[in-house]
């Protein structure tokens, strides 16, 4: 083959190349609207239980009980939720809809995680040392937390080669923090059905 025909022939390839690697689009929507590609976790589910479970958390008699004994809100820390599934699953981002459905309510506060009261406290010793003194945050002043919100995501996958039904489970549980008593257990339960083609 002459050295043209090569030079026309990459060419040809080439084009091909760039019109098939264009010929697709990205474009914004809403990140509230649901785009299922697949039968996994996504971030639709992640919403939704969140905020399904939350709501019941707070119809159980515990929520009565704080308020009738207490002023403010009860205080809340999110221990661990731990994906038992078979995929990965980003369990903060369920953390964060978990904490966004209550605050948004007004009717909870949070208490942040070890690690970051660690970083806060960190940053408190700085300031005793390098900020003026009207603009300090005193240590020894942190809220505890009353409740401890702790759970598990699981799922099971069954099929039969044509169709495969994936099924979720989450369980959490709300916990006393002076009684150790179980206040709250909430379940939500999902399942996918992907048939192909």
């Amino acid at each position: 083959m002459t050295r043209s025909k090569w030079s026309f022939a990459l060419a040809a390839l080439l084009s091909i190349a760039l019109t098939a690697c264009s010929s697709g689009g990205v474009k914004r929507i809403d990140a509230n609207e649901e785009i299922a590609l697949s039968d996994r976790w996504n971030s639709t589910d992640s919403r939704l239980v969140a905020e399904e479970m939350m709501t019941d958390m707070l119809t159980f008699p515990w929520f009565r009980d704080y308020h009738i004994n207490h002023d403010g809100n009860p205080t809340v820390i999110v221990q661990s939720i731990r994906n038992k599934s078979h995929e990965h699953i980003p369990v903060d981002t369920f953390i964060n809809d978990i904490k966004r459905s209550l605050l948004r309510a007004g009717k909870v506060d949070f208490v942040v995680s070890r690690e970051e009261r660690e970083d806060i406290r960190s940053e408190r010793t700085d300031q005793e040392m390098n900020a003026a003194p009207d603009t300090i945050a005193e240590f020894g002043l942190e809220q505890g937390a009353g409740f401890a919100l702790s759970g598990t995501i699981n799922s099971i996958v069954d099929s039969n080669g044509e169709q495969r039904v994936t099924f979720y489970q989450v369980d959490l549980k709300l916990i006393n923090m002076t009684t150790n008593r179980e206040v709250w257990n909430g379940q939500k339960k999902i399942q996918k059905l992907l048939t192909k083609d």
